[in-house]
């Protein structure tokens, strides 16, 4: 379940004041749905400097020339976001070099910050940014961390694609998957091409192979341009490395950075196509809320056209499609051809 930034504070404030708050979290979701803001509300809430006042009260409370004792100076105001926050009892992690990875020696130095000991009552923190992008080296030391954490301590996770963590980080962390308080969702790269080819079709009924397969036409050719464009980026950042360390290193360790770059480009791609395929749920569960007279939709930019689709549609065969695209996401976590998958789920969907 997903909860909003203010419902996700509320629960982990709740946790706080029983004594139940847990020593890692994973916080997740797209930049419009509040991860660094959630994190940033939550060191404040855990190290917030308490106003204390001194025993006795009354005039007890005063010396000879009138000034307060024992009284501390007022709360300093709390910070807006995670740069403010950062110093001695807060350590942030973030993604090195053009490549934009996290280093081992990164989380080595974040380990060892750990096991300072901070002030009486506070925690010390740290915080991983874009922790999806930690190599594995950086992941397994990070998860000796997580397996023994030092007293007083507390770890965030922060992340827009929490399926790349290893799978022994998610089990040792509390999750809190966040969404956006308006519904922002970010868009695809490729997706006002899709929704065009749905709307054209759409217009003149969905039952139709040669329709079905101009639809999954364009969705492969779009998947195939994102893959390009990821290759492109790892690419890039494999010869960044190579030019780096060609003349410290031995031709093993560079040919195991061909492979690590070959496997972050395929998870890239996997975690992109994922994506659009929800693009097509939401618009198909768009038409189902509009056959069924709900008032929310995700893609109301278009709900003219999108309406007269819907009319056309009964609800059975609008949630038998929607059923085909999940049936396709089932499929990809086998062995099947990619393109044998598109063809059969689409011709279900769509003709």
């Amino acid at each position: 379940m997903a909860y909003t930034e203010d419902k996700a504070f509320e629960l982990i404030e709740s946790a706080h004041e029983r004594g139940r708050l847990g020593h890692a979290f994973i916080i997740s979701g797209t930049k419009h749905a509040g991860v660094e803001s959630l994190t940033t509300r939550v060191i404040n809430l855990i190290n917030r400097e308490e106003e204390t006042e001194g025993e006795g009260g009354g005039d007890d409370m005063f010396d000879l020339f009138g000034e307060v004792e024992g009284v501390d100076k007022a709360p300093q105001p709390e910070a807006e976001n995670l740069q403010e926050l950062e110093g001695e009892l807060v350590r942030i992690v973030r993604p090195q070099m053009k490549s934009r990875i996290i280093p081992v020696d990164a989380m080595r130095e974040l380990e060892k910050s750990m096991f300072k000991t901070a002030r009486k009552g506070k925690y010390k923190v740290g915080i991983v940014v874009d922790a999806d992008r930690m190599r594995t080296e950086a992941a397994n030391a990070f998860l000796k961390t997580l397996e023994e954490p030092p007293n007083g301590s507390i770890l965030f996770l922060l992340t827009a694609s929490p399926e790349r963590l290893l799978s022994t980080i998610l089990s040792r962390c509390v999750n809190i998957p966040l969404i956006a308080e308006n519904d922002v969702r970010e868009e695809l790269e490729g997706e006002q091409e899709m929704l065009t080819t749905l709307l054209r079709n759409a217009k003149v009924g969905f039952n139709s192979v040669s329709r079905a397969l101009t639809i999954k036409s364009v969705f492969a050719t779009i998947l195939n341009k994102r893959k390009l464009a990821i290759a492109k980026v790892h690419d890039a950042s494999l010869k960044e490395e190579q030019d780096h360390y060609k003349n410290t290193t031995d031709g093993d360790w560079l040919k195991d950075r061909e492979k690590h770059y070959e496997s972050l480009t395929n998870s890239d791609y996997i975690f992109e196509r994922s994506k659009f395929i929800d693009l097509l749920i939401l618009w198909l569960g768009d038409l189902v809320r509009l056959k069924s007279g709900a008032p929310r939709l995700d893609f109301s930019q278009h709900e003219e056209a999108m309406a007269e689709a819907a009319e056309r549609e009964s609800l059975e065969s609008l949630l038998q499609r929607m059923d085909a695209m999940e049936e396709l996401r089932a499929l990809f976590e086998t062995n099947v051809s990619e393109a044998l998958a598109l063809e059969v789920s689409f011709m279900k969907a769509f003709s």
